[in-house]
């Protein structure tokens, strides 16, 4: 008998991939009979987020597969930075039908499905080529999937533009959130007139296409989000299964991670503020030593991951400094030696796992917010590009479980702010944030217990990977 075989499509990157491939490894625990294949695209210029994809590819499990897909060299090579990733990903398809082909034709699998990044919802059509159900896997939160499913009803239903309200005060009433949400937080690539906007839209019309749609979230963070999503009739059934996170981070970096947990095994518990901004967060000079300003007069310990810019004009990731010192203020590693460590690349898992650690000043990704949660690390929003603004929103207003620093500061990969978040009001939000008595730091405490039995037994997440093994293995109607 043909056993089922399901078939990941995650969007290039370190987050996107490591999450896809903690929820293969959650779902062929709970089925036997089920293997996973997970199609790898791989961006073309050299990074750590590299080593990163293959570490998640060394695992032991033989029903997990990972195929690297080859990218179609004579498709166009003319689009836009902002319609990179949506056009490189496209040029994946022949590859990626090639793959779905095969195990069509196996006499020992049955393709019983797609599951497609957020971003790989062009994916689809490969799909229906096969007959074959697609399944959206969200590895933001549900709050977010409602906003974009919201913003794409009112164009394509209502006719409304949502370009028009750039640079305005207005706010809107959106069903995922509690609270009316201010265009200044919504994700800059809405407002982008070269296409780019539409194009995120048009992932969201096309997750309506799909017979399910699996989040990264938990019922417990995001009763409110859920709730509203299930009860849109409009939209396919969702099946909350997080948090999915890979707990043990980014293999052969061991030196380096021996190195920063020496320095905080001698730290005293919740003394340590980290600070680290994701695979893609970096600041400019004149920014760096306003942080660099902040921690100094805080008086707190501190971790800092600092990252050097990318090239100019390219779609890099940024890398680790040389030196330092050519980008902190003068004398500053020499004054903050005993109390302070400035680092590259930080095994953030590691760090917020640690119990030195009393506060996480972050950019806001729903990977980390989600890993803040699970080791109880309450936040200080610090948000940079994507969708980080409505999560550092969302964070603050809707679930009362962060200190502000910034909610509407936008960079981006390739470029920097114009403003400056000064050092007095950094300082001001670290000790805000350090504060053993701070309220904040009581209901992530309390989250972090509930996020961990969502998982186990009979807990929500737990029920809904259930509800999403029957609707695909055994074609049962959810």
């Amino acid at each position: 008998m043909k056993k089922p075989e399901l078939v990941f499509v995650p969007s290039p990157g370190m987050g996107h991939l490591g999450s896809t491939v903690e929820l293969a490894k959650l779902l062929i625990d709970r089925n036997e009979h089920l293997s996973i294949t997970v199609l790898i695209m791989k961006f073309p210029f050299e990074t750590k987020v590299g080593s990163s994809i293959d570490s998640q590819t060394e695992i032991s499990d033989s029903r997990i597969r990972f195929l690297e897909l080859k990218k179609d060299e004579s498709a166009s090579q003319t689009a836009s930075s902002n319609l990179f990733m949506y056009q490189f990903i496209e040029d994946h398809k022949s590859s990626a039908r090639e793959v779905l082909a095969e195990i069509s034709d196996s006499a020992s699998s049955d393709l019983a499905g797609v599951v497609i990044d957020m971003f790989c919802s062009s994916m689809i059509d490969v799909a229906n080529e096969f007959g074959v159900p697609s399944y959206v896997f969200y590895t933001s939160g549900a709050a977010m999937l409602g906003l974009i499913l919201h913003l794409q009803s009112l164009r394509d239903d209502f006719g409304e533009d949502v370009t028009n309200y750039e640079n305005s005060k207005v706010e809107l009433a959106v069903p995922t959130y509690i609270n009316p949400v201010p265009v200044k937080v919504l994700p800059s690539r809405l407002f982008d007139k070269e296409g780019g906007g539409n194009m995120f839209l048009n992932l969201a019309k096309r997750y309506r296409e799909t017979k399910g749609i699996v989040i990264n979230s938990f019922l417990q963070l995001e009763c409110h989000a859920i709730q509203a999503l299930s009860n849109d009739k409009t939209i396919p059934p969702v099946y909350p299964v997080g948090p999915i996170l890979n707990h043990k981070g980014r293999n052969g970096q061991n030196q380096e991670t021996d190195m920063i947990t020496k320095w905080l095994d001698i730290q005293p518990d919740s003394s340590v503020v980290f600070l680290c901004f994701g695979s893609g967060g970096w600041f400019d000079g004149e920014q760096v030593k306003e942080i660099a300003y902040a921690l100094g007069r805080s008086g707190y310990r501190f971790l800092w991951s600092l990252r050097r810019p990318p090239p100019k004009g390219k779609f890099e990731f940024p890398g680790d400094y040389e030196n330092l010192e050519e980008v902190l203020p003068e004398g500053f590693l020499q004054r903050t030696a005993e109390v302070g460590k400035v680092i590259g690349w930080a095994p953030q898992a590691a760090v917020l796992s640690h119990p030195a650690v009393g506060g996480f000043v972050s950019h806001c990704g729903w990977n980390s917010t989600l890993e803040s949660v699970w080791h109880g690390v309450p936040i200080a929003t610090w948000p940079l590009y994507a969708e980080q603004q409505v999560n550092a929103f969302q964070m603050l207003k809707d679930l009362g479980m962060a200190v502000e620093i910034k909610m509407d500061f936008k960079n981006t990969i390739r470029e920097a702010s114009t403003e400056i978040v000064a050092a007095d009001l950094i300082e001001k939000a670290i000790k805000h944030l350090m504060d053993p008595e701070n309220e904040i730091r009581k209901k992530v405490k309390e989250m972090k217990e509930k996020s961990r039995l969502t998982l186990n037994g009979e807990g929500s997440s737990s029920a809904s990977l259930g509800r999403f093994l029957d609707a695909v293995v055994d074609n049962n109607i959810p």
